[in-house]
Protein backbone atom coordinates (compact mmCIF):
# COMPACT_ATOMS: atom_id res chain seq x y z
CA UNK A 1 0.00 0.00 0.00
CA UNK A 2 1.58 3.55 -1.08
CA UNK A 3 2.26 6.26 1.88
CA UNK A 4 -1.05 8.30 2.94
CA UNK A 5 -2.47 11.12 3.89
CA UNK A 6 -2.97 11.48 8.27
CA UNK A 7 -5.22 8.58 9.72
CA UNK A 8 -6.19 7.17 6.23
CA UNK A 9 -4.90 3.61 4.40
CA UNK A 10 -5.68 5.27 0.81
CA UNK A 11 -4.91 8.24 -1.43
CA UNK A 12 -8.20 8.90 -1.24
CA UNK A 13 -8.08 10.37 1.69
CA UNK A 14 -11.15 8.25 3.49
CA UNK A 15 -10.67 7.16 7.04
CA UNK A 16 -9.68 3.61 7.73
CA UNK A 17 -12.36 2.12 9.90
CA UNK A 18 -10.00 -0.34 11.79
CA UNK A 19 -7.58 2.52 12.55
CA UNK A 20 -10.08 5.14 14.12
CA UNK A 21 -11.31 5.00 17.33
CA UNK A 22 -10.28 4.57 20.72
CA UNK A 23 -7.51 1.89 21.89
CA UNK A 24 -6.63 1.23 25.56
CA UNK A 25 -4.40 -1.34 27.24
CA UNK A 26 -6.31 -4.32 28.72
CA UNK A 27 -5.98 -2.69 32.33
CA UNK A 28 -7.54 1.00 30.88
CA UNK A 29 -4.69 3.13 32.26
CA UNK A 30 -3.63 3.69 28.70
CA UNK A 31 -6.13 5.70 26.26
CA UNK A 32 -5.47 6.19 22.79
CA UNK A 33 -7.93 7.79 20.72
CA UNK A 34 -7.42 8.47 16.46
CA UNK A 35 -9.57 10.50 14.82
CA UNK A 36 -10.12 10.57 11.43
CA UNK A 37 -8.44 13.77 10.95
CA UNK A 38 -5.44 12.43 11.27
CA UNK A 39 -4.47 14.24 14.97
CA UNK A 40 -4.35 11.56 18.61
CA UNK A 41 -5.08 11.93 21.84
CA UNK A 42 -3.68 9.75 24.46
CA UNK A 43 -4.65 9.53 28.37
CA UNK A 44 -2.89 7.93 31.24
CA UNK A 45 -5.01 7.24 34.55
CA UNK A 46 -6.72 10.59 35.41
CA UNK A 47 -4.31 12.51 33.16
CA UNK A 48 -6.26 13.16 30.35
CA UNK A 49 -4.55 14.33 27.34
CA UNK A 50 -1.24 13.36 28.59
CA UNK A 51 0.05 13.31 24.90
CA UNK A 52 -1.22 14.95 21.56
CA UNK A 53 0.00 14.85 18.09
CA UNK A 54 -0.79 13.68 14.82
CA UNK A 55 -0.50 10.31 13.22
CA UNK A 56 0.19 8.79 9.32
CA UNK A 57 -0.96 5.16 8.46
CA UNK A 58 1.03 3.50 5.77
CA UNK A 59 -0.25 0.16 5.39
CA UNK A 60 -0.66 -1.31 8.75
CA UNK A 61 2.32 0.88 10.24
CA UNK A 62 1.39 4.04 12.21
CA UNK A 63 3.98 6.87 12.73
CA UNK A 64 3.20 9.42 15.47
CA UNK A 65 4.63 12.57 15.94
CA UNK A 66 3.63 13.94 19.78
CA UNK A 67 2.79 18.38 19.72
CA UNK A 68 6.33 18.55 21.30
CA UNK A 69 8.48 16.84 17.90
CA UNK A 70 9.04 13.82 19.86
CA UNK A 71 8.07 10.29 17.83
CA UNK A 72 6.87 6.67 18.17
CA UNK A 73 5.87 4.07 16.13
CA UNK A 74 2.97 1.02 16.14
CA UNK A 75 1.54 -1.62 13.75
CA UNK A 76 -1.75 -2.91 14.00
CA UNK A 77 -1.37 -6.61 13.58
CA UNK A 78 -4.39 -9.38 13.72
CA UNK A 79 -6.74 -6.40 14.63
CA UNK A 80 -4.09 -5.45 17.90
CA UNK A 81 -2.13 -2.38 18.30
CA UNK A 82 1.60 -2.70 19.02
CA UNK A 83 2.71 0.78 20.07
CA UNK A 84 5.98 0.74 21.00
CA UNK A 85 6.07 -1.53 24.37
CA UNK A 86 2.02 -1.20 24.60
CA UNK A 87 -0.63 -3.59 23.63
CA UNK A 88 -3.82 -1.68 23.02
CA UNK A 89 -7.47 -2.88 21.66
CA UNK A 90 -9.86 -1.38 20.12
CA UNK A 91 -13.08 -0.93 21.66
CA UNK A 92 -16.12 -1.53 19.99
Amino acid sequence: MAASTAGTGSTGGEPRPDVVGMWTTADGHIRQELRSDGRYDEARGARRSAYTGSYTVTGDHIDYVDDTGFTATGDIRDGVLHHEHLILHKEV
